[in-house]
């Protein structure tokens, strides 16, 4: 197969104490991350902030949850209101009480049934698209994921425009030091809206169960613990938001990868079998999420490098899905690579609860626009804006597309 991005240019120079960023589509970062993983595999930046960039780093900081805390908000203590209960900013016993409550509602079965009705609803969103050129995102990527996850959390769907301005307001959001309190507080900001919106839907769910997500996150019960009100908001939030920008951006992405690596979509669209495997490689080359931060809770060594407790660690998915030392030929989109042991989702006790729905939207999307188009070409002329890292997906993507005959 072709390779679906071109390898960085050993001839272009970069500082080694510089961070650039997606403005170019990535480019100048992945030769950045590159040059930091030979060099200088754990770096400490003007923020006192450690970035760890190699493979087998990223898997150690991820796997221990012991010696690496997830809880980032005690470096900004009262930045967040919201983070209380958050399945994501919680360690052991919490968080294993919390995700075994969250998993009993939200399950993978849940996703796979949803085939059927992810499929109507793709199918739907296509039939309205009456132009040859149109913005890929605007018409599929974005709104897909949203009525997904919103009627399986029992969301109006037509409140969608409403989680788009939440999450907009959110990924707007450039963050130079994560410990920054003020970050802390619009953040808190942002999410005070939706947070109150959920909290109407949770608390109608207690005196009137349905057959939905937030009904079963009310009901879900482990070893009589149930969730409270704050955490079934803060895991629905976190389902609402996830559902939505990442797996938007997983299906821009899939194209963009696609137009970077000749032959690799003609090869899929004649093999169906190799749609899931080439998704897979696409959350490894463009994973929506490019980092993970912990906190050390005792001094370590990481390649080398000591860190002192309490200090952020930058876990770079983005590197680790690129490193050489575990994937051979990294920047070539290869659907047959095995092992494919990326990072999109993350690792350890933190992975993605909704990769399973994301992974079922992707391949599902991706074979209804293959029946319904036989040509999608990204428009050369356009010039495509991406989000700041640590997320990584374009904005908009005008396509041209020729249509397959019926």
């Amino acid at each position: 197969m072709n390779e679906t991005h071109v390898p960085p240019d050993p001839t272009m120079t970069m500082p080694i104490d510089s961070r650039p960023r997606i403005k170019d589509g990535g480019q100048t970062l992945l030769k950045w991350l590159g040059t930091m993983r030979d060099e200088q595999p754990v770096w400490r930046d003007a923020f006192g902030i450690f970035h760890v960039f190699r493979h087998a780093a990223v898997q150690r900081v991820m796997s221990d949850y012991a010696a690496f805390s997830s809880d980032i908000n005690r470096l900004r203590p009262g930045g967040d209101p919201f983070s209380a209960g958050s399945l994501m900013l919680t360690d052991p016993p919490e968080h294993r009480k919390l995700r075994k409550l969250i998993s009993q509602a939200f399950t993978p079965k849940m996703s796979s049934d949803m085939v059927p009705r992810i499929a109507e609803l793709t199918t739907a969103l296509l039939d309205e698209i009456d132009e040859d050129e149109f913005d890929l995102v605007e018409k599929i990527a974005h709104p897909l994921p949203v009525m997904v996850i919103a009627e399986l959390l029992g969301i109006p769907i037509h409140d969608r425009e409403l989680f788009r301005t939440w999450a907009d307001r959110l990924v707007a959001l450039h963050v130079e030091d994560p410990r920054d309190i003020e970050i802390g507080r619009m953040v808190g900001q942002a999410m005070r809206e939706m947070g109150e919106y959920v909290l109407t839907h949770v608390r109608e769910r207690r005196t009137r169960p349905q057959d939905d997500l937030v009904s079963r996150l009310v009901a879900a019960e482990v070893d009589g613990d149930r969730l409270t009100d704050a955490e079934i908001v803060n895991s629905a939030c976190l389902l609402l938001l996830a559902g939505q920008i990442t797996s938007t951006m997983a299906l821009g992405n899939a194209f963009l990868c696609f137009r970077d690596a000749p032959g690799v979509e003609s090869a899929v669209r004649a093999d169906r079998e190799l749609i899931a495997p080439a998704f897979e490689e696409v959350l490894r080359l463009r994973p929506p999420l490019t980092q993970a931060a912990r906190l050390p809770t005792a001094d370590v060594e990481i390649d080398g490098t000591p860190i002192p407790a309490g200090s952020m660690v930058i876990n770079w998915l983005l590197s680790a899905n690129y490193d050489e030392r575990q994937f051979p030929d990294p920047y070539r989109l290869d659907p047959g690579r095995q092992p494919n042991r990326q990072y999109a989702f993350g690792h350890g006790i933190h992975f993605c609860l909704g990769a399973p729905l994301a992974r079922v939207e992707g391949k599902v999307a991706l074979e209804l626009v293959f029946d319904r188009f036989e040509q999608v070409e990204i428009d050369p002329d356009a010039e495509l804006s991406y989000y700041e890292d640590p997320m990584f997906g374009v904005k908009s993507l005008p396509v041209r597309v020729k249509r397959a005959p019926r």
